[in-house]
């Protein structure tokens, strides 16, 4: 029986201390109030649907009219230019060829001077230079400077010696001498020097006499 009695006073005391702990607890929070919800009206099935907006209509601006051009404010175009026939080229005045070459020689170390002709295409010789004329003319009538030019060739070929063979001649000028200008195309030798005078026509054969 006493043990009983031990038994039954723990379970109360037991009872007791969770009655306790359950007083101790605090109590839970509340929930929230969650505010009622708003109150969609129901759609009436008998209004008539919104209408849209009807479309922006954008306007074009109207086209820039350009101004008629005034006939006077147009340049006249210019006349075309009449066809000029080209002049024939006026033929060049020929130069008037003689037939004879009239040249001044020097020997320069006797100072001893010779005037000759020498006829086109005929050698002439003066002591150890032999001219050849291959040309002489004077300058036509439209030319600046009256003047007169040969075109020879000298060669330098002295005199056999007798009982030896002629030498070999060696060309010392060859080219165009000028009467007005003599230093333009002069002849070069350490011996002789040589220039034009004029050109000339060749006399005319003398006549028999009957």
């Amino acid at each position: 029986m006493a043990r009983r009695s031990i038994f039954a006073g723990l379970a109360a005391l037991g009872a007791v201390a969770v009655a306790g702990i359950v007083v101790a607890q605090p109590a839970p929070a509340p929930p929230p109030v969650q505010p009622p919800p708003l109150a969609v009206p129901s759609p009436n099935p008998d209004a008539a649907p919104a209408e849209e907006a009807p479309p922006v209509q954008v306007v074009a601006p109207p086209p820039i009219v350009t101004p008629p051009i005034e006939a006077a404010e147009v340049a006249p175009a210019p006349p075309p230019k009449a066809q000029v026939a080209a002049k024939p080229a006026e033929a060049a005045i020929k130069r008037t060829r003689y037939d004879v070459a009239v040249i001044q020689a020097l020997d320069k170390v006797t100072a001893e001077s010779m005037r000759f002709e020498a006829a086109v295409g005929k050698p002439v010789r003066y002591k150890n230079l032999v001219f050849t004329v291959k040309a002489c003319e004077r300058s036509a009538e439209d030319e600046a400077v009256e003047d007169s030019m040969v075109h020879l060739t000298v060669e330098s070929q002295p005199r056999p010696a007798p009982g030896k063979p002629v030498p070999a001649p060696r060309q010392a000028f060859r080219g165009w001498m000028y009467a007005a200008s003599p230093g333009l195309n002069p002849l070069e030798h350490p011996v002789y020097d040589a220039w034009l005078i004029t050109c000339r026509a060749a006399a005319p054969p003398p006549t028999a006499l009957r």
